[in-house]
């Protein structure tokens, strides 16, 4: 009778010489993906550069549905647009973003928004193009409407003021002003020659974005949070971390346009970190899966339990807006003509 066989099972155990080899292979697998990262065809878009972040990133896997009403708000932002004189290329659609940010709401709500990012998209191209750059800014903050973008400015603030209270409306014009500021440290960054830090440009992007961009679903959707969860920590660090995460994006994909301009995160990686253009966008992509999480963590934090059943949907709504603008955002950058 022959003796039973006796089975040895190793454990692995995570000493530190295989921790170390962990570590190197996984640097070398990320030096070798890195090289890999889609860099922009002749003429096509530098927002594929942004695709691997659907694969690190759940609520950016899959796209985000579009509004069914869609080309009732593209009519909408046309007509406006006309009416105010500004342009509305179709090609460069933001009534796409707008419909898939707001797919779940009315098509009012999705247009209203659509005409404001109209307006600021112009008004970014104006600072960086034309020739009132900061002009126009102080000719919005008098009250002025001579230019074309005050008077659209004074068209949307006044539909959009209406319904909001005099703690909302202060907070905009704060929004407002701190846009004009940032701006205006941009310019002087320009003529001195001066490049911002790594570790100031994100405040200074949130300024240039527009502030008062994540303060516009509040109307948009006819609610308003209370003023005690705007000024608490989570809800700070949910508006910020979406911010950092669109503003970051579009440095990715507008980089091209841009045309070398220290002010994006993409160029400022590749000079104060000695990196290559796939390196350097390697690391903004790593930076904006973190701070994709930290929108999540912050979500996750917001005191509904503290509120009453309709405050706790109305800032539920405004809270899934801005968790919906990352994909949102990444699907129009793909789509869109602007960065092409």
């Amino acid at each position: 009778m022959k003796a039973p066989v006796r089975t040895t099972v190793r454990t692995t155990v995570n000493t530190p010489t295989s921790t170390t080899v962990f570590a190197t292979v996984r640097t070398a697998l990320r030096s070798a993906l890195t090289s890999m990262l889609p860099l922009p065809r002749r003429g096509g878009s530098a927002a594929v550069a942004l695709l691997p972040l659907t694969e690190r990133v759940p609520a950016m896997a899959a796209p985000c549905r579009m509004h069914p009403a869609v080309y009732a708000i593209e009519a909408a932002v046309i007509d406006w647009a006309r009416r105010t004189g500004l342009r509305a290329d179709p090609g460069v659609g933001f009534h796409r973003m707008a419909g898939r940010a707001f797919a779940e709401f009315d098509a009012a709500a999705a247009a209203l928004f659509a005409q404001w990012l109209t307006w600021l998209f112009h008004l970014d191209d104006e600072l960086d193009e034309g020739s009132c750059r900061l002009d126009v800014f102080d000719g919005m903050l008098r009250g002025a409407a001579g230019h074309p973008l005050e008077a659209a400015f004074a068209d949307l603030w006044r539909v959009t003021s209406a319904r909001m209270s005099d703690r909302w409306r202060s907070r905009f014009a704060v929004g407002l002003q701190r846009q004009h500021d940032a701006c205006r440290t941009e310019a002087d960054n320009r003529a001195a020659g001066r490049m911002p830090t790594l570790e100031e440009y994100p405040a200074l992007r949130r300024g240039t974005v527009g502030p008062y961009l994540y303060d516009l679903v509040e109307p948009c959707l006819r609610v308003e949070v209370p003023g005690w969860v705007h000024d608490g920590e989570p809800w700070r660090r949910l508006v910020d971390a979406c911010s950092d995460v669109t503003a970051w994006c579009n440095d990715v994909a507008s980089r091209p346009k841009e045309r070398g301009d220290v002010h994006n995160f993409v160029v400022l990686a590749m000079r104060q970190l000695g990196l290559g253009e796939r390196e350097a966008t390697a690391w903004v992509l790593d930076r904006i899966a973190e701070r994709c999480q930290d929108m999540q963590e912050a979500a996750r934090r917001l005191p509904l339990a503290d509120l009453a059943p309709k405050a706790a949907r109305d800032v539920s709504k405004v809270a899934c807006a801005y968790l919906a603008a990352p994909r949102a955002h990444l699907d129009w950058l793909l789509e869109s003509q602007r960065y092409a």
